[in-house]
Formats: C-alpha cells, sequence, structure tokens
C-alpha cells in the first residue's frame, strides 16, 4: 500500500464538501485544488560571491525533498554587475504527494517557529494564488543554525486552480494556513 499524505486526504474528506457547501458548486470538478507549491530564492549577491548559490541550493534541497535548480540572468545590467547566463537565484516546483508533504511542514512546523507570528497577510494576485514571503531560512528544521553562514528569505508560490481570490482563500484556509483576518461567512 502506497503512502497517502494527510492534507490529501483532508482534501477529499473535508476540504471538497465545506467548499461546495459554502460556494454551491454543482460538481466535484468545480471545486478549486492546489495544482503546484513554488520556492523561489532571489540571490542578487551571489554575483559577487559563487559560493552562495551552491549553498542556497543544498539548503533549498533540504527544505523541499526535492533537487533545487539554479535559475539564471536573461540579460546583462552593468550596475550590478551582472553577466547573462550568471547564477542569480535557486528554485523549486513542488506538485503532488511533495507538495503535500511541504504544506504540512510549512504549517505545522515551520510558521509556528516564525518570531511574533500573528498571522499570514493575504497577497492573492486576482486569480486565486497566493504568494507568502518568509525572511529567514532558519524556519525549518531541515536547516542547521551552526552552519549558516547567511540569513536567506524566500518566496512560496500556492498555484490554485481558483477563478477567484475568494475561493483561493477559502481552499487555503480550509488547508490550515494561519491568516491574519479571518473572513466571517455569510
Amino acid at each position: 500500500m502506497s503512502y497517502i499524505p494527510t492534507l490529501k486526504t483532508k482534501y477529499k474528506e473535508e476540504i471538497i464538501p465545506a467548499l461546495t457547501k459554502e460556494f454551491g458548486y454543482k460538481t466535484v470538478m468545480q471545486v478549486p485544488t492546489l495544482k503546484k507549491i513554488v520556492l523561489n530564492q532571489g540571490l542578487g549577491q551571489a554575483v559577487a560571491d559563487k559560493k552562495i548559490i551552491e549553498v542556497a541550493q543544498n539548503e533549498m534541497t533540504m527544505i523541499a525533498g526535492q533537487k533545487a535548480i539554479q535559475s539564471f540572468s536573461k540579460k546583462d545590467i552593468s550596475n550590478f554587475k551582472l553577466r547573462k547566463g550568471m547564477p542569480i537565484g535557486v528554485r523549486v516546483t513542488l506538485r503532488r504527494e511533495r507538495m503535500y508533504e511541504f504544506l504540512e511542514r510549512l504549517i505545522v512546523v515551520a510558521l509556528p517557529r516564525i518570531r511574533d507570528f500573528k498571522g499570514i497577510n493575504e497577497k492573492f494576485d486576482g486569480k486565486g494564488n497566493f504568494n507568502l514571503g518568509i525572511t529567514e531560512q532558519i524556519i525549518f528544521p531541515e536547516i542547521d543554525i551552526d552552519k549558516i553562514n547567511k540569513i536567506l528569505g524566500m518566496e512560496i508560490t500556492f498555484v490554485t486552480s481558483a477563478n477567484t481570490d475568494e475561493e483561493g482563500y477559502a481552499l487555503l484556509r480550509e488547508f490550515g494556513l494561519p491568516f491574519k483576518n479571518i473572513k466571517k461567512n455569510n
């Protein structure tokens, strides 16, 4: 028997009926789903120090549980001493089981470790997708604080199949993301 993540089971058994009731969907296929989670780290200071990219790539691989890839500059920018093709960031795209695993670790373990955490601001893009900025990578338990040379932040993007921000918000709220202002249902 294969392993099924807890949040995937929760989505099928609890979230689909809750969203169907809230939005009045006629079929299960109308219920929005979480398509992928993209972790991205922009490393502008890597222009001066090449080792930062390798360290960030290893850390991102440990956090995501999947190999991180480097992103490269698309053009020359002389003010930043940047040449086309230089590595300037690291990213990982998570789907299916790994996506649910990462989301659960983020909600249960990582976010509660943030100092003075009062909830997440709602930053939706108008199409139901959500962006979350994290200022320190050390909130993840996979990172050994003693081996850190530089505190780096990252962006986490939740891509959903929702048509509106309200549907995307409801989906991520049901998964357990701790938003600051919980909207009241009518």
